[in-house]
């Protein structure tokens, strides 16, 4: 049994990191209709950032200046890339987040280097371990889940209960009826990317002190993220996070059943594609959110 809870509390490690990119995928899909695929490198980036400005500030000082300066790189990304854009084809847009994602990637490695690199454990250290019924938990993985707990909860107020969530809403059903209605769509889609690389950076900084970071990392991130926002159901951003956790779960227990590591990647992806096929929009997808889909 202990061995048994070991597995799962490193599945929803995992998995909530998964929902955090999946949400960002979410945000930006749902307010502009564009599959950013450098979502990724939103979290490498936070946490490289962080473990650069650790050395000179305060670890809570270095985590806010992290998600601060990636919020800002990620408004510039959609005032240079996206914003002069006119009526682009959804493969235009893909190809040129991706294309992003690697020239971020080659410029982080000559800004850092190749090497992992970790944050200080927020509270405790690598040797500080709960228990809980014989499976150790680390500090840092409260504050994992907390941090996952904490984007659903204000982004569902910010997207429900503000006058610029509700035009961000507004843009995700329809544009053309939000332009005429006065909202300044351009406007809301620099905050979506701001407010998006702001919660991947943030996830980027918590994981750091578990995982490491590197230059790389924010690939991998990009793809089981991806595959978390179409499980859940592009565009809802409370779905992300139970398709999330059933990703890390599907890694984690396939390593259980004997798989070897390298395959757990596959294991994911196969539960991704049976859901697909049994149920196209995804598991947790309403209409409403289902049309979003058809936009693309």
């Amino acid at each position: 049994m202990s061995q048994i809870l070991q597995y799962i509390f490193s599945g929803v490690t995992v998995g909530s990191i998964y929902a955090i990119v999946a949400i960002g995928f979410n945000l930006i899909y749902s307010t502009t209709g564009v599959l950013n695929f450098a979502q990724g490198e939103f979290v490498m980036l936070g946490g490289m950032t962080a473990v650069t400005l650790a050395a000179f500030v305060p670890l809570p000082v270095a985590v806010v200046l992290a998600v601060a300066l990636v919020m800002v790189f990620g408004a510039v990304l959609e005032l240079l890339f996206f914003r002069r854009l006119k009526r682009p084809t959804p493969l235009q847009m893909i190809i040129i987040t991706i294309g992003l994602s690697i020239v971020i990637r080659e410029v982080a490695l000559h800004v850092w280097d190749e090497k992992p690199h970790s944050l200080p454990y927020f509270s405790g250290d690598e040797c500080t371990s709960v228990t809980v019924l014989g499976a150790a938990i680390s500090p840092q993985v409260f504050w994992v889940c907390g941090t996952l707990c904490l984007t659903v909860i204000l982004l569902h107020l910010f997207m429900r209960h503000t006058l610029t969530g509700r035009a961000m809403r507004a843009c995700a059903s329809n544009v053309e009826a939000a332009m005429l209605a006065g909202i300044h769509v351009s406007r809301l889609r620099t905050l979506s990317f701001m407010i998006s690389a702001g919660i991947g950076a943030l996830g980027g900084c918590v994981i750091a002190p578990i995982t490491m970071t590197q230059y790389d990392h924010g690939t991998s991130l990009a793809i089981k993220g991806f595959a978390s926002a179409v499980l859940g159901g592009l565009g809802g951003h409370a779905a992300a996070v139970p398709a999330g956790l059933l990703v890390g779960l599907a890694e984690s227990f396939s390593v259980y059943a004997g798989l070897p590591a390298a395959y757990k990647d596959a294991a994911a992806f196969t539960i991704l594609v049976v859901v697909l096929i049994l149920r196209p929009h995804g598991l947790f997808a309403s209409r409403g959110l289902a049309s979003l889909e058809d936009r693309a």
